[in-house]
């Protein structure tokens, strides 16, 4: 029998095919479509990137423009010499581009030259010894060597002791800023004494005093720079006289600090401890304070308690609570130099 022709099942048919047809056009032209975006922002980027390559310029760092006039402790330094010259050029350019730590100094400079300053002049040693404390620890009173010297004038133990300062498990009188610069005081008047030479005495806190002799003797010289010394200590002399040139006159050498960049002063009242101290956090508390701060302002306490068996006095530092918080009214600038900016 025969079953006749059924138009509505082609037309059906066709239909779907044409639907089928249509929507895989419709895919492939969205695939077609991203490809040619997704390798046109490619090219573009790739042209941003070239051009960029070649507009950008290369950093430029400039050499130094030196004086040519150094002097240290009141004696000149022979920058004529090509020697000379050379060794001042080189710590000169390493802390010019030390920029964090040149910043860094001069904020710690501006605390504790008006403490180091005026004992320096009291004992008869030249202003410019406050570089050498610098060179030493960078101004940190904890400052701690591995050889175990300690403090902003970095002691050993024996020298420390030997100067007058305590130094036990209980108490580091290292750490103590105006102890240590009274026994450093004494420590370099010996050693004038001994040289007759400001810049000799300041390589011999470093050398030694036995090498700095044996050398004078041995070289059968009598100034610093016509030695040949170690590296280290040949170093020391020329990073204080660097120093000495770049903290005093920062804006010359590109630093710029205004007086919201400075630490301000915090204020402080002594109270002299001539007892044992059975607790210090205790005895903080008593008084207004904390632990944490009382050894912020007193780093030579090393212990939670103090025996104190021979009824030593000491002079405990206790901050001003009204001072904790940072005022800029309260940043007293130690030298209008500071703030001065050449490139503002």
């Amino acid at each position: 029998m025969r079953i006749p022709y059924n138009h509505n099942v082609k037309n059906n048919y066709l239909r779907m095919k044409l639907k089928q047809f249509s929507t895989v056009f419709i895919v492939l032209s969205i695939l077609v479509s991203v490809v040619f975006y997704s390798f046109g922002r490619q090219s573009k980027a790739a042209n941003i990137i070239q051009n960029t390559t070649y507009i950008a310029e290369p950093q430029k760092v400039h050499s130094l423009r030196i004086s040519d006039k150094f002097h240290f402790a009141g004696e000149d330094v022979p920058f004529v010499r090509f020697d000379v010259r050379e060794n001042i050029d080189r710590e000169l350019l390493a802390f010019t581009y030390m920029h964090s730590t040149i910043l860094m100094l001069v904020k710690r400079a501006n605390l504790y030259f008006p403490i180091i300053e005026p004992i320096l002049k009291e004992q008869g040693i030249p202003d410019d010894f406050k570089f050498l404390a610098l060179i030493e620890s960078h101004f940190n009173q904890r400052a701690l060597s591995p050889v175990k010297a300690a403090g902003v004038w970095q002691f050993m133990d024996e020298t420390g002791k030997s100067y007058g300062l305590e130094i036990n498990s209980q108490v580091d009188e290292r750490l103590d800023i105006t102890k240590s610069t009274i026994a450093a005081c004494k420590y370099l008047k010996e050693s004038y004494d001994l040289y007759g030479d400001w810049i000799i005495v300041a390589a011999s806190y470093n050398g030694g005093r036995g090498r700095m002799t044996r050398e004078l003797s041995r070289q059968k010289v009598e100034s610093f720079f016509d030695l040949f010394l170690n590296e280290e200590t040949t170093r020391y002399i020329y990073r204080i006289i660097a120093s000495k040139e770049i903290i005093s006159n920062p804006a010359k050498y590109g630093f710029c600090l205004r007086k919201e960049d400075f630490y301000h002063t915090v204020g402080i009242q002594t109270v002299a401890v001539n007892t044992a101290v059975e607790n210090w956090a205790d005895w903080a508390q008593e008084r207004g304070t904390t632990y944490g701060q009382l050894k912020y302002f007193n780093p030579w306490i090393q212990d939670i308690k103090l025996d104190n068996k021979n009824r030593k006095t000491y002079q405990v530092r206790i901050p001003n609570k009204n001072d904790l918080k940072f005022d800029i009214n309260k940043v007293i600038i130690h030298n209008d130099a500071w703030l001065r900016c050449e490139n503002q």
